[in-house]
């Protein structure tokens, strides 16, 4: 004699597991990025994406005869050199153009860092690469390419990619602070300490 289970007895077992588990509350469906066994979090470039582009458009005046504004970010990812990049609309506004405002675009690529106070992911000291303006040209393309780096840095400084709250970063009684960051292709991952 044997114990064999009959298979319909079997395939009913199965999927009242299969149901019990889905209507069990997901304890970390919050936290889809976190991989605690490793001590990672992982932001996907499509969920940072998300997040820059509503902090966007953003405008700054410079020297009182200059508005210099960004819109439609588009983020970049640096393995290679741990970097993120921005490249994003640039227009620049002044009474002083015969052709205001001076569409263009911007890359500036930048360093990021951990704001504890914040807990947020920072862009750190951010480098204008590359400034293409249209419809300008000589001097008057190079001063504007000199405000346009210069605004679209300090723009930039300090620019929030993910914060996170209080409740992402506790596991019962444990509380993780963020440690080394690391840009890959796909996304940013930080290491829980």
């Amino acid at each position: 004699m044997t114990d064999r289970i009959p298979p319909s007895h079997f395939r009913r077992r199965v999927l009242r597991a299969l149901l019990g588990a889905a209507a069990l509350p997901a304890p970390f469906a919050a936290l889809a990025g976190f991989n605690f066994f490793t001590s990672e979090y992982t932001a996907t470039r499509e969920e940072l994406q998300t997040q820059i582009a509503k902090r966007f458009p953003v405008a700054e005046r410079y020297a009182e005869i200059f508005m210099v504004g960004l819109r439609d970010p588009q983020l970049g990812l640096d393995a290679r050199t741990n970097r993120a990049a921005i490249t994003a609309t640039l227009t620049i506004a002044s009474p002083l153009l015969a052709a205001s405002p001076v569409q263009g675009l911007v890359s500036v690529s930048s360093a990021l860092r951990y704001d504890v106070a914040a807990r947020a992911l920072r862009l750190d000291q951010p480098k204008a690469e590359r400034l293409e303006l249209q419809g300008v040209e000589g001097r008057d393309a190079e001063r504007l390419q000199k405000v346009g780096a210069v605004v679209a840095q300090e723009l930039l400084q300090g620019q929030i990619l993910r914060s996170f709250t209080a409740d992402e970063l506790t596991v019962g009684r444990k509380t993780y602070e963020v440690g080394d960051i690391t840009v890959q292709d796909n996304g940013i991952k930080v290491q829980l300490k």
